[in-house]
């Protein structure tokens, strides 16, 4: 294998027989989908982390420390960093420059030859990123600095301009790319979001430490944004950024980092006084939402390390039960970041790691620091196990009243909740739950649902907010029991999702300040205790109409102002159009009160149209909200998802924690934003 030397130290040659290539382009224009995912606004921003990706597994690998990301006027995006430079000279098999190869062959790249190849870690694995970047843009532009030269080669759609060029000379090295995303694919529109950009790549900052990145926005005329991120500290920097509006229960931050075989393993741990835990976890920079056998391994040895160190020291007793998963990792906020050559994934989506290996490699590395940090930090590690310990406590009181209340409930088959109306049906894929808000709305969802398929189960008033609640407290409320119980799950370690009794759970609550307060307080349950209703695509947010727009009996439903006005305009028109068609010329309408289908509200006219406007579910009658927001031929749901979960954790914590004054600087901050705010 050729060896050369770079500033003292031996590293891998990387030239044109590093690159290595399994197959063709062509179908990436016809199914842009299958490789970037959407063609909206995820797939867009798929394409910059597929090129800034390649950036940052040179850094992995050792050979760059800079990158700078910048929005460029008219939808361009440029990417730079100081690594090795793509080679430029011929390609033994393709007969082309390596270059051109990477940029215009699927599967061509540096990382598929092992330990002979240029990357022995990296995220992109396929090497499908910037073959596919270049085929889905409009224009695509390459310069190298390697060698001490300049080289450049520009390409449209996928396809060559002409060859590989030296243009000058350089005594830098690196990569420029320069490209504009494709807008006949990507319909939704080719603007970039900075303020995605900034969290995406600090959080990369944070996991491939001493690696200089900066992103910069100059889409404006005169304006020149830039944010730059440097982080020595690795993970540790990171659990730090994320419990920065959190109070922590000990000052030292556990870290480890250290190598095992193959898998190099980075892990910080530090507790808060939060009652859930926040956990990510990574693969060669990759997110893995799911977990895996990495997530496995640090359980397993922090389960182990903190009973032994509990009986060790006396924090339980010969009596005392150990600490189980759940009470140990109570408050905890970690981030595991695993690199290992050619890690196995479950799913295309790489949201779980798969690799055997992994897990001994994590629990080794997890279980000795671990071990060792409690004996040399004692004072952290009272405050930890003085956490487990009442956290061990609040779980066996909460056992005890989840038992009470709900293995005497519908797990074994009895009643379920008085308010709940249930449906016939009994396959739970066809069943949906309307979850409302009150008794008004409840009886008219009652009366105007399909009883084949749907459920109904009305709230009274706010449920508790669970973010400032541990689970035997959650219990003692009457509307989150209900709702418990109806769901059919049950709760905590006891959770089975297989149990569910609806595969559509649906929020519906009134469009004003008091149903949005509703909806964030059954979205914050969700999220802290049934996280997984929400990952598998389970819960929605139904849509009813502001306004009932009507002109005799055509009759339509608005969800906007926008919306309600150009219904307006279109009725008047007809209504115009039949004066003319009756006596020759337009009479002018005034503003007249009017009574709608005998109803006792007095609605405001405009031109002969009428507008109602609805304040909440309980003023429509049953077949109006059958048709506008149940009936599933016809109705509008969102779909809750969870895009960034370190944002939403965030979010959660400033708006529905106890802290006030990170809530009320949100709130200023925010409240610029807010149009037509209904107080």
């Amino acid at each position: 294998m050729a060896k050369k030397e770079v500033k003292g130290k031996i590293t891998n040659a990387y030239g044109a027989e590093q690159i290595s290539v399994l197959e063709g382009l062509e179908p990436v224009r016809k199914r842009p989908g299958m490789y970037i995912g959407s063609t909206g606004p995820d797939g867009l921003f798929h394409l910059l982390r597929e090129i800034a990706d390649n950036s940052f597994d040179e850094a992995m690998a050792g050979h760059a420390d800079e990158i700078i990301v910048t929005l460029l006027p008219d939808d361009y995006v440029s990417v730079f960093d100081n690594g090795r430079g793509i080679p430029v000279d011929k390609h033994p098999k393709t007969k082309v420059s390596a270059l051109e190869t990477v940029m215009t062959v699927l599967h061509a790249g540096g990382k598929f030859g092992g330990e002979d190849s240029g990357y022995k870690i990296s995220g992109g694995l396929h090497g499908v990123g910037a073959s596919v970047v270049n085929a889905l843009s409009e224009q695509l532009e390459v310069i190298v600095e390697r060698d001490g030269g300049m080289y450049k080669q520009e390409y449209s759609r996928g396809k060559p301009k002409g060859d590989v060029k030296k243009v000058g000379t350089s005594k830098r090295h690196g990569t420029t790319i320069i490209f504009k995303p494709d807008t006949t694919i990507f319909t939704e529109g080719t603007r970039f979001d900075y303020q995605r950009v900034v969290d995406h790549y600090r959080q990369q900052c944070y996991l491939t430490k001493g690696i200089k990145l900066i992103a910069i926005d100059e889409r404006e005329k005169g304006q020149h944004d830039a944010y730059a991120f440097y982080f020595e500290g690795g993970v540790a920097s990171y659990v730090r950024h994320l419990n920065h509006k959190k109070q922590p229960k000990h000052e030292n931050i556990f870290f480890v980092e250290k190598q095992v075989d193959k898998a190099e393993v980075s892990i910080g741990l530090q507790y808060t006084d939060d009652y859930t835990e926040t956990l990510y976890a990574f693969t060669n920079n990759i997110i893995n939402p799911e977990g895996g056998t990495h997530v496995q391994g640090f359980r397993a040895a922090l389960t182990r390390v903190l009973n032994t160190y509990a009986r060790t020291k006396g924090y339980l007793k010969e009596k005392d039960d150990n600490l189980s998963g759940d009470d140990v990792r109570e408050g905890m906020t970690a981030v595991i970041s695993i690199r290992y050559p050619e890690p196995q994934f479950e799913g295309q989506t790489k949201g779980k790691l798969g690799t055997p290996e992994v897990r001994g490699a994590t629990e080794t590395v997890m279980g000795e620091a671990l071990a060792m940090f409690l004996e040399e930090h004692p004072k952290d590690a009272e405050a930890i196990l003085s956490k487990c310990v009442l956290a061990q406590r609040a779980r066996a009181a909460a056992r005890a009243a989840r038992d009470t209340v709900l293995r005497k409930g519908a797990f074994e088959g009895l009643t379920l909740p008085g308010k709940l109306a249930d449906c016939s049906n009994r396959d739970p894929q066809m069943c949906e739950l309307f979850i409302v808000e009150g008794d008004s709305a409840g009886g008219s969802a009652k009366m105007g649902r399909n009883r084949d398929i749907q459920a109904i189960l009305p709230l009274r008033g706010k449920i508790l907010n669970v973010e400032r609640a541990r689970l035997d407290k959650m219990l003692s409320s009457e509307q989150i029991k209900n709702l418990v119980i109806a769901l059919g799950t049950n709760v905590g370690e006891m959770f089975d999702m297989s149990k569910l009794r609806y595969h559509k759970v649906v929020i519906m609550t009134d469009a004003d300040v008091d149903g949005a307060h509703i909806r964030t307080l059954l979205l914050t349950l969700f999220y802290r205790y049934f996280p997984e209703l929400i990952l598998k695509g389970h819960i929605f947010i139904a849509q009813p109409p502001l306004f009932r727009v009507a002109k005799g009996k055509n009759v339509k439903y608005a969800f906007s102002d926008a919306e309600r006005d150009k219904l307006v305009d279109d009725l008047a028109k007809v209504q115009e159009e039949k004066a003319k068609a009756k006596k020759g010329k337009t009479e002018e309408v005034e503003e007249e009160a009017e009574v709608i289908d005998g109803e006792d509200e007095v609605v405001k006219t405009v031109g002969g149209v009428a507008i109602q406007r609805y304040k909440g579910l309980g003023e429509m009658n049953p077949e109006q909200l059958w048709e506008t927001t149940m009936d599933p031929a016809v109705r509008m749901m969102k779909l809750v998802t969870v895009d960034d979960a370190e944002k939403a954790n965030e979010i959660l914590d400033i708006l529905m924690g106890a802290e006030v004054a990170p809530r009320k600087k949100f709130i200023q901050t925010n409240a610029k934003h807010v149009k037509n705010l209904d107080v």
